[in-house]
């Protein structure tokens, strides 16, 4: 990546809606892309949302009544924009946006719409690349694993395969350049509904002629093979069982890069429809300084927070940039608060040289855990019978996608961040993790074993004279309303604790000067994540999960 960014001493601000200096990072040959972002929702209705997701949202503490997410974005606003003779690309009903594509002046007339909020560029994105090592056939090997052994065996899936768990039940999203999926490999799998966004079809596979001669599908197919493939004594893939969602983002056909609302649209389709898991070996490298790594810069690093908030495991490849001078750092989206972003590592377990480095530029180490990305067994996408090696974090991200999925499924009642937690507290190298490895190599099978490091059910003896009747809304942002009950005169304490025990703050010390008490809590300074809110009446506690998204 370049640093292009450093001429902000010029800005230039219209009606302090747009940069008009940074707006000309989403040109595309005559026209610009960009995302228009509103102020509320004026007469928006609710998306359709799956029960698998509604289902999945609760064991995050997430309540799917008249949630702010699932309004779509006004139609009274779209048509405003309609009207004025501009195309629109995506909506995201998650950033309250829509993006467009069109010239500068009407950019303009845009912004003297009284709905918008601000106007930004849409930044363009790119897949992670991957090396080709060896396109011949797999050798043929006794054993079941064939070529996949040594990447299956290095993260301990094989013993959650043994004792039955291989992603039955659970739904994986994944979003790539596309799908082939005619190889032998993958003549089994379960796909249960595909979205082309960048043609608007449910074909994922190349459909044109420039698709093809330029491999649209090779680099989507290959990623897919490392979790869905099952073919006996050749590849067998972490979570074979699993049901996939399959969405193509990118469109490798033209001299642009992926755009990052076909990534927030393939993400927000994915999450209604039930995804457990979103693994995208996909992230952005151009356009921004390492010093907008923070967690909350990046569009596809908000999409992924508010997806964890909603109750998906979300898996991202940390980057290829290890052995850039001008860069080396992860790329976007792996330096969200709650993403697990993947580094690779060689089949002797040592980091690949190629593999990005942490910490994000708040201070946080990057990656969360890695994989073998080196020499990677999957299918050749050029074959319907052979089987390659291919390097490169987008090999090493599926395979801890996958094997997040037998988590899910061997504890499908654990919350998002709860897998999250137990995925990086048992890795290698969990009491000294390094910005090289993360938490160290992922060991699938002692993530199941895990225990959460503070307990935070409700009791059994709570008194039925109070409790936290509400907090809303949740997910919430910029505040939350927390409501007590409780017996006018008696001493009330609420905290607020991360999941790991850290106390936050102190929401309120004193006695209850009314029967429903309310009160209000304003994060600063804290990252995305779950917390917990603690009360404390007549000396009995009672705990409530709340999720902040910013």
């Amino acid at each position: 990546m370049k640093k292009i960014l450093i001429l902000l001493s010029i800005t230039i601000v219209f009606g302090e809606k747009f940069n008009s200096e940074l707006i000309t990072f989403g040109k595309r040959d005559n026209f610009y892309r960009a995302w228009i972002y509103f102020y509320d929702k004026a007469g928006s209705e609710m998306c359709h949302i799956s029960q698998k997701a509604i289902d999945r949202r609760a064991k995050s503490d997430v309540q799917s009544n008249h949630l702010w997410y699932d309004l779509e974005v006004s139609q009274i606003y779209i048509n405003n924009i309609l009207e004025l003779g501009i195309t629109i690309e995506n909506e995201s009903r998650w950033l309250n946006a829509v993006s467009v594509m069109c010239k500068i002046s009407d950019i303009e007339k845009i912004a003297k719409l009284k709905s918008v909020k601000k106007i930004e560029p849409v930044i363009g994105y790119k897949k992670t690349k991957i090396e080709y090592a060896d396109n011949s056939l797999s050798n043929s090997r006794d054993f079941d694993y064939g070529n996949s052994l040594a990447q299956i065996e290095q993260i301990n899936v094989h013993e959650l395969h043994n004792v039955g768990y291989t992603g039955e039940g659970v739904i994986i999203l994944v979003m790539d350049t596309g799908f082939d999926l005619t190889h032998n490999a993958l003549a089994n799998i379960n796909v249960i509904a595909q979205w082309d966004v960048i043609n608007n079809d449910n074909e994922t596979a190349n459909e044109t002629s420039a698709e093809t001669s330029n491999s649209q599908d090779h680099h989507g197919t290959a990623v897919l093979s490392t979790i869905a493939a099952y073919a006996p004594g050749e590849l067998i893939g972490v979570a074979f069982d699993a049901e996939f969602l399959l969405a193509k983002t990118e469109d490798v056909t033209q001299e642009v890069q992926q755009e990052e609302d076909n990534y927030i649209a393939g993400l927000e389709w994915g999450e209604a429809n039930g995804a457990d898991v979103v693994s995208t070996s996909l992230g952005y490298l151009d356009w921004y300084t390492y010093e907008d790594m923070d967690g909350n810069t990046a569009v596809t690093t908000i999409g992924i927070d508010i997806a964890v908030g909603l109750g998906m495991v979300c898996v991202t490849s940390a980057g290829n940039e290890g052995n850039d001078q001008s860069w080396y750092y992860i790329i976007a989206p792996a330096d969200a608060d709650s993403v697990i972003s993947v580094g690779a590592v060689r089949e002797n377990g040592l980091i690949a040289s190629f593999s990005s480095h942490g910490p994000t530029f708040d201070g946080r180490i990057k990656p969360e855990v890695c994989a073998r990305g080196s020499d990677t067994w999957c299918i050749n996408p050029n074959s319907t019978t052979t089987y390659s090696q291919m390097s490169g974090t987008s090999l090493a991200c599926p395979l801890v996608g996958g094997a997040v999925a037998l988590i899910r499924q061997a504890k499908p009642d654990w919350s998002a961040m709860e897998v999250r937690e137990a995925v990086m507290m048992t890795a290698s190298q969990s009491s000294n993790p390094d910005n090289s490895y993360g938490y160290g190599i992922m060991n699938a099978a002692g993530a199941v074993e895990y225990e959460a490091t503070v307990a935070i059910d409700k009791p059994d003896d709570l008194p039925s004279e109070f409790h936290v009747t509400n907090a809303y809304p949740n997910p919430f942002n910029p505040s939350l309303t927390i409501e007590v009950s409780g017996a006018v005169g008696e001493y009330l304490t609420v905290d607020i604790f991360s999941l790991t025990g850290k106390s936050i703050t102190n929401v309120y010390t004193g006695t209850v000067f009314q029967p429903n008490q309310k009160m209000i809590w304003s994060p600063e300074n804290i990252p995305n994540g779950i917390y917990v809110i603690r009360s404390i009446l007549k000396g009995q506690s009672q705990f409530q999960k709340v999720t902040y998204l910013k």
